[in-house]
Protein backbone atom coordinates (compact mmCIF):
# COMPACT_ATOMS: atom_id res chain seq x y z
CA UNK A 1 0.00 0.00 0.00
CA UNK A 2 1.38 3.86 -1.00
CA UNK A 3 1.37 6.63 1.09
CA UNK A 4 -1.91 8.97 0.25
CA UNK A 5 -0.74 12.58 -0.21
CA UNK A 6 -3.61 15.46 -1.00
CA UNK A 7 -3.54 19.10 -0.52
CA UNK A 8 -5.89 19.93 2.70
CA UNK A 9 -4.86 24.02 2.84
CA UNK A 10 -2.87 26.52 1.68
CA UNK A 11 -0.37 28.49 3.65
CA UNK A 12 -0.41 31.97 4.16
CA UNK A 13 2.13 31.89 1.52
CA UNK A 14 -0.37 30.55 -0.66
CA UNK A 15 2.29 26.91 -0.54
CA UNK A 16 0.42 23.89 -0.52
CA UNK A 17 -0.10 22.08 2.62
CA UNK A 18 -0.23 18.58 2.32
CA UNK A 19 -1.62 15.79 4.31
CA UNK A 20 -0.16 12.23 4.49
CA UNK A 21 -1.78 8.93 5.30
CA UNK A 22 0.07 6.05 6.85
CA UNK A 23 -0.91 2.21 7.50
CA UNK A 24 1.46 0.51 10.03
CA UNK A 25 1.77 -3.49 9.90
CA UNK A 26 -0.61 -4.17 12.92
CA UNK A 27 -3.59 -1.90 11.55
CA UNK A 28 -2.10 1.50 12.96
CA UNK A 29 -2.72 4.62 11.33
CA UNK A 30 -1.77 8.14 11.40
CA UNK A 31 -1.97 11.39 9.42
CA UNK A 32 0.90 13.75 9.23
CA UNK A 33 0.19 17.58 7.85
CA UNK A 34 3.33 19.29 6.39
CA UNK A 35 2.62 22.33 8.03
CA UNK A 36 4.22 22.31 10.85
CA UNK A 37 5.82 18.90 10.46
CA UNK A 38 2.61 17.67 12.41
CA UNK A 39 0.53 14.75 13.03
CA UNK A 40 -3.18 15.56 13.12
CA UNK A 41 -4.33 11.93 13.99
CA UNK A 42 -3.31 8.90 15.45
CA UNK A 43 -5.46 5.55 15.42
CA UNK A 44 -4.37 2.09 17.15
CA UNK A 45 -6.52 -1.32 16.55
CA UNK A 46 -8.88 -2.67 19.27
CA UNK A 47 -8.95 -5.82 20.00
CA UNK A 48 -13.01 -5.94 18.71
CA UNK A 49 -11.73 -4.66 15.23
CA UNK A 50 -12.32 -0.97 15.98
CA UNK A 51 -9.88 2.10 15.89
CA UNK A 52 -9.26 4.03 18.52
CA UNK A 53 -8.24 8.48 18.23
CA UNK A 54 -5.46 8.57 20.46
CA UNK A 55 -4.23 12.30 19.78
CA UNK A 56 -6.33 15.14 19.91
CA UNK A 57 -6.79 17.07 16.79
CA UNK A 58 -8.72 19.67 14.81
CA UNK A 59 -11.36 18.64 12.17
CA UNK A 60 -10.28 21.61 10.17
CA UNK A 61 -6.97 21.11 8.45
CA UNK A 62 -7.07 25.16 7.99
CA UNK A 63 -7.04 25.45 11.63
CA UNK A 64 -3.60 24.26 12.26
CA UNK A 65 -2.13 27.69 10.36
CA UNK A 66 -2.96 29.55 13.63
CA UNK A 67 -2.80 26.26 16.09
CA UNK A 68 -2.11 28.28 19.80
CA UNK A 69 -1.77 24.94 21.90
CA UNK A 70 0.53 23.40 18.89
CA UNK A 71 -1.81 19.84 18.75
CA UNK A 72 0.79 17.54 17.32
CA UNK A 73 3.26 20.00 15.96
CA UNK A 74 7.42 19.69 15.62
CA UNK A 75 7.90 22.55 17.63
CA UNK A 76 11.57 24.86 17.23
CA UNK A 77 14.26 26.03 16.71
CA UNK A 78 14.02 26.10 20.44
CA UNK A 79 10.78 23.92 21.97
CA UNK A 80 9.76 25.18 25.52
CA UNK A 81 10.58 28.02 26.89
CA UNK A 82 13.41 31.04 27.14
CA UNK A 83 14.33 33.71 29.99
CA UNK A 84 13.36 37.03 28.21
CA UNK A 85 13.21 36.11 24.66
CA UNK A 86 16.87 36.61 24.45
CA UNK A 87 20.47 34.79 25.22
CA UNK A 88 24.22 35.28 24.23
CA UNK A 89 26.19 33.57 22.28
CA UNK A 90 30.18 33.85 21.52
CA UNK A 91 29.98 37.71 22.70
CA UNK A 92 26.58 38.68 20.88
CA UNK A 93 23.11 38.88 22.35
CA UNK A 94 20.07 37.74 20.22
CA UNK A 95 16.85 38.67 20.91
CA UNK A 96 14.37 35.88 20.18
CA UNK A 97 10.75 37.47 20.91
CA UNK A 98 8.82 37.32 23.39
CA UNK A 99 5.36 35.39 22.37
CA UNK A 100 4.17 34.12 26.16
CA UNK A 101 2.72 37.14 28.13
CA UNK A 102 4.90 39.32 26.22
CA UNK A 103 8.15 37.82 28.61
CA UNK A 104 9.04 34.34 27.29
CA UNK A 105 9.65 33.30 24.31
CA UNK A 106 7.81 30.19 23.50
CA UNK A 107 8.86 27.25 21.06
CA UNK A 108 10.92 28.85 18.81
CA UNK A 109 8.51 32.10 18.93
CA UNK A 110 5.52 33.64 17.08
CA UNK A 111 6.40 31.77 13.58
CA UNK A 112 8.28 28.76 15.10
CA UNK A 113 8.78 25.46 13.18
CA UNK A 114 5.23 24.50 14.44
CA UNK A 115 3.94 27.57 11.85
CA UNK A 116 5.74 26.98 9.25
CA UNK A 117 5.53 24.66 5.64
CA UNK A 118 7.86 21.53 5.57
CA UNK A 119 8.43 19.54 2.57
CA UNK A 120 7.41 16.18 2.18
CA UNK A 121 10.90 14.42 0.96
CA UNK A 122 9.82 10.75 0.99
CA UNK A 123 6.62 9.03 1.77
CA UNK A 124 6.21 5.44 1.97
CA UNK A 125 3.40 3.53 3.41
CA UNK A 126 4.33 3.66 6.86
CA UNK A 127 6.29 5.84 7.04
CA UNK A 128 7.03 9.93 5.73
CA UNK A 129 10.02 12.14 6.25
CA UNK A 130 9.64 16.17 6.41
CA UNK A 131 12.49 18.44 5.54
CA UNK A 132 12.82 22.42 5.84
CA UNK A 133 15.84 24.65 5.73
CA UNK A 134 15.28 27.13 8.38
CA UNK A 135 16.99 30.76 7.14
CA UNK A 136 19.75 32.46 9.17
CA UNK A 137 17.97 34.91 11.48
CA UNK A 138 14.76 33.77 10.97
CA UNK A 139 13.17 33.82 14.42
CA UNK A 140 16.14 35.80 15.64
CA UNK A 141 18.14 32.84 15.36
CA UNK A 142 21.58 32.77 13.85
CA UNK A 143 22.89 30.18 11.17
CA UNK A 144 20.64 28.57 9.00
CA UNK A 145 19.53 25.03 9.82
CA UNK A 146 18.85 21.89 7.80
CA UNK A 147 15.90 20.14 9.57
CA UNK A 148 15.01 16.71 8.51
CA UNK A 149 11.60 14.95 10.78
CA UNK A 150 10.89 10.99 10.22
CA UNK A 151 7.46 9.49 11.57
CA UNK A 152 7.32 5.79 10.80
CA UNK A 153 4.49 3.27 12.41
CA UNK A 154 5.95 0.28 13.68
CA UNK A 155 4.36 -3.08 15.43
CA UNK A 156 3.19 -3.12 17.86
CA UNK A 157 1.09 -0.13 17.64
CA UNK A 158 4.12 2.16 17.92
CA UNK A 159 4.67 5.72 16.36
CA UNK A 160 8.50 6.35 16.20
CA UNK A 161 9.27 9.92 15.72
CA UNK A 162 13.43 10.94 14.56
CA UNK A 163 14.52 14.38 13.89
CA UNK A 164 18.24 15.63 13.01
CA UNK A 165 19.28 19.19 12.10
CA UNK A 166 22.38 20.78 11.16
CA UNK A 167 23.72 24.40 10.93
CA UNK A 168 26.03 26.75 9.40
CA UNK A 169 27.03 28.80 12.24
CA UNK A 170 26.46 27.78 16.43
CA UNK A 171 23.33 27.85 17.31
CA UNK A 172 21.24 26.73 19.83
CA UNK A 173 18.51 23.94 18.96
CA UNK A 174 15.89 21.96 21.13
CA UNK A 175 13.36 19.79 19.04
CA UNK A 176 10.04 18.38 20.39
CA UNK A 177 7.29 16.87 19.16
CA UNK A 178 4.11 18.19 20.55
CA UNK A 179 1.18 15.69 20.29
CA UNK A 180 -1.48 15.79 23.34
CA UNK A 181 -2.25 11.97 24.05
CA UNK A 182 -5.81 11.10 24.77
CA UNK A 183 -6.50 7.05 26.01
CA UNK A 184 -10.46 8.00 27.11
CA UNK A 185 -11.87 9.89 24.57
CA UNK A 186 -13.92 12.46 25.95
CA UNK A 187 -12.21 11.95 29.06
CA UNK A 188 -9.71 13.79 31.44
CA UNK A 189 -6.28 13.02 31.61
CA UNK A 190 -5.73 13.90 35.64
CA UNK A 191 -7.61 10.44 35.96
CA UNK A 192 -4.47 8.42 34.57
CA UNK A 193 -1.90 6.95 36.57
CA UNK A 194 1.32 8.26 35.34
CA UNK A 195 5.03 6.58 35.88
CA UNK A 196 8.19 8.61 35.39
CA UNK A 197 11.77 7.47 34.78
CA UNK A 198 13.45 10.49 36.46
CA UNK A 199 14.83 10.98 39.97
CA UNK A 200 15.10 14.56 39.38
CA UNK A 201 13.22 17.28 38.06
CA UNK A 202 13.93 21.12 36.97
CA UNK A 203 11.97 23.27 39.35
CA UNK A 204 10.54 26.98 37.81
CA UNK A 205 9.70 30.14 38.81
CA UNK A 206 6.30 31.95 38.36
CA UNK A 207 7.04 32.24 34.37
CA UNK A 208 7.83 28.59 34.03
CA UNK A 209 11.29 29.08 33.60
CA UNK A 210 13.92 26.85 35.59
CA UNK A 211 15.89 28.23 38.48
CA UNK A 212 18.70 26.26 37.60
CA UNK A 213 18.12 23.58 40.24
CA UNK A 214 18.18 20.10 39.52
CA UNK A 215 16.30 18.76 42.15
CA UNK A 216 15.01 15.56 43.64
CA UNK A 217 11.50 14.49 43.02
CA UNK A 218 11.40 12.56 46.37
CA UNK A 219 9.27 14.17 49.21
CA UNK A 220 7.63 16.00 46.04
CA UNK A 221 4.31 16.85 44.04
CA UNK A 222 6.59 15.58 41.14
CA UNK A 223 7.45 12.11 42.37
CA UNK A 224 6.26 9.68 39.07
CA UNK A 225 8.98 7.40 40.05
CA UNK A 226 5.96 5.07 41.02
CA UNK A 227 2.96 4.91 39.54
CA UNK A 228 0.31 7.69 40.76
CA UNK A 229 -3.11 9.19 39.29
CA UNK A 230 -2.09 12.41 38.10
CA UNK A 231 -4.94 14.17 40.53
CA UNK A 232 -3.64 12.14 43.03
CA UNK A 233 -1.49 15.35 44.69
CA UNK A 234 -3.90 18.37 43.78
CA UNK A 235 -1.46 19.99 41.19
CA UNK A 236 -1.18 20.63 37.72
CA UNK A 237 1.59 19.84 35.59
CA UNK A 238 3.78 21.64 32.85
CA UNK A 239 7.46 20.78 34.21
CA UNK A 240 10.39 19.01 32.73
CA UNK A 241 12.16 15.81 34.09
CA UNK A 242 15.57 14.91 34.07
CA UNK A 243 15.04 11.35 33.00
CA UNK A 244 17.48 8.43 34.07
CA UNK A 245 19.65 6.58 32.41
CA UNK A 246 22.36 7.81 29.89
CA UNK A 247 21.41 9.63 26.65
CA UNK A 248 22.77 8.82 22.95
CA UNK A 249 22.27 5.45 22.77
CA UNK A 250 18.99 3.39 21.52
CA UNK A 251 15.56 4.91 23.25
CA UNK A 252 15.11 4.13 27.01
CA UNK A 253 12.09 3.69 29.02
CA UNK A 254 11.05 7.41 29.95
CA UNK A 255 7.32 7.73 30.87
CA UNK A 256 4.13 5.83 30.73
CA UNK A 257 0.18 6.40 31.25
CA UNK A 258 -2.30 3.73 31.98
CA UNK A 259 -6.27 4.15 31.90
CA UNK A 260 -8.20 1.65 34.25
CA UNK A 261 -11.46 3.15 32.30
CA UNK A 262 -10.21 1.97 28.52
CA UNK A 263 -7.73 -0.86 29.53
CA UNK A 264 -4.96 1.53 27.21
CA UNK A 265 -1.44 2.22 28.33
CA UNK A 266 1.08 4.71 26.68
CA UNK A 267 4.75 4.38 26.95
CA UNK A 268 7.68 6.68 25.71
CA UNK A 269 11.02 5.71 25.17
CA UNK A 270 13.51 8.11 23.99
CA UNK A 271 17.37 8.89 23.92
CA UNK A 272 16.34 12.80 24.84
CA UNK A 273 17.57 14.05 28.30
CA UNK A 274 14.23 15.73 29.47
CA UNK A 275 10.94 15.06 29.50
CA UNK A 276 8.22 17.77 29.61
CA UNK A 277 4.96 16.62 31.40
CA UNK A 278 2.05 18.73 30.59
CA UNK A 279 -1.39 17.87 31.67
CA UNK A 280 -3.35 20.43 29.05
CA UNK A 281 -4.72 22.40 32.03
CA UNK A 282 -4.19 25.89 29.23
CA UNK A 283 -6.06 23.69 26.76
CA UNK A 284 -8.85 26.41 25.65
CA UNK A 285 -12.13 24.53 24.43
CA UNK A 286 -13.16 24.41 21.08
CA UNK A 287 -16.14 22.30 18.87
CA UNK A 288 -14.48 21.30 16.17
CA UNK A 289 -11.79 18.02 17.20
CA UNK A 290 -11.37 15.11 15.44
CA UNK A 291 -14.51 13.18 15.09
CA UNK A 292 -16.67 15.56 16.48
CA UNK A 293 -15.12 15.58 20.04
CA UNK A 294 -14.64 19.25 22.03
CA UNK A 295 -11.42 19.88 23.69
CA UNK A 296 -10.75 21.71 27.01
CA UNK A 297 -8.97 21.88 29.68
CA UNK A 298 -6.87 18.00 30.51
CA UNK A 299 -8.45 16.46 27.44
CA UNK A 300 -4.58 15.40 26.63
CA UNK A 301 -1.48 14.49 28.31
CA UNK A 302 1.50 15.83 26.73
CA UNK A 303 5.34 13.66 26.87
CA UNK A 304 7.53 15.83 25.07
CA UNK A 305 10.70 14.70 24.86
CA UNK A 306 13.49 17.63 24.74
CA UNK A 307 16.93 19.52 26.33
CA UNK A 308 16.01 20.91 29.22
CA UNK A 309 14.29 24.56 28.94
CA UNK A 310 15.95 27.61 29.21
CA UNK A 311 19.44 25.73 28.69
CA UNK A 312 20.38 28.68 27.18
CA UNK A 313 20.93 30.35 30.80
CA UNK A 314 21.93 27.24 32.39
CA UNK A 315 25.37 25.65 31.91
CA UNK A 316 24.36 23.20 34.65
CA UNK A 317 22.05 22.08 32.19
CA UNK A 318 22.48 19.32 29.28
CA UNK A 319 23.96 21.69 26.18
CA UNK A 320 21.99 22.73 23.54
CA UNK A 321 24.63 24.26 21.20
CA UNK A 322 25.00 23.19 18.23
CA UNK A 323 28.04 23.80 16.08
CA UNK A 324 29.23 23.26 12.46
CA UNK A 325 29.87 19.77 11.59
CA UNK A 326 27.58 18.41 14.48
CA UNK A 327 24.39 17.18 14.17
CA UNK A 328 21.55 17.18 16.72
CA UNK A 329 19.66 14.31 16.78
CA UNK A 330 16.48 13.01 18.73
CA UNK A 331 14.90 9.67 18.37
CA UNK A 332 11.57 9.16 20.43
CA UNK A 333 8.94 6.05 20.42
CA UNK A 334 5.06 6.49 21.76
CA UNK A 335 4.55 2.51 22.24
CA UNK A 336 0.72 1.83 22.81
CA UNK A 337 -0.48 -1.70 24.29
CA UNK A 338 -2.75 -2.68 27.21
CA UNK A 339 -6.19 -5.53 27.45
CA UNK A 340 -8.05 -3.59 24.98
CA UNK A 341 -5.64 -3.37 21.37
CA UNK A 342 -5.24 -6.02 19.18
CA UNK A 343 -1.98 -7.77 19.47
CA UNK A 344 0.08 -7.84 16.70
CA UNK A 345 0.70 -11.02 15.31
CA UNK A 346 4.04 -12.03 17.00
CA UNK A 347 1.76 -11.74 20.14
CA UNK A 348 -1.14 -13.89 19.32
Amino acid sequence: MNASITQVATSPEGEAIEEVTLHGPDGTRARVLSWGATLRDLEVPLIDGRLRRVVLGFEDAASYIANPPYLGATCGRVANRIRDGRFTLDGTTYDVGRNEAGRTHLHGGARGFSHRNWRIEMASADAVTLVRRSPDGEEGYPGTLDLRCTYRLEAPATLAITMTATTDAPTPVNLAHHSYFTLDPAGSVRELEVEIAAQHYTPVDADLIPTGDIAPVAGTPFDFTTPQRLDARGTFYDINYALDGATGGAPRFAARAVSARSGLQLEVFTDAPGLQLYDGFHLKPTRHGLGGHRHGPHAGLCFEAQTFPDAVHQPGFPSPWLKPGETYSQATQYRFGGRNLRPSDGER
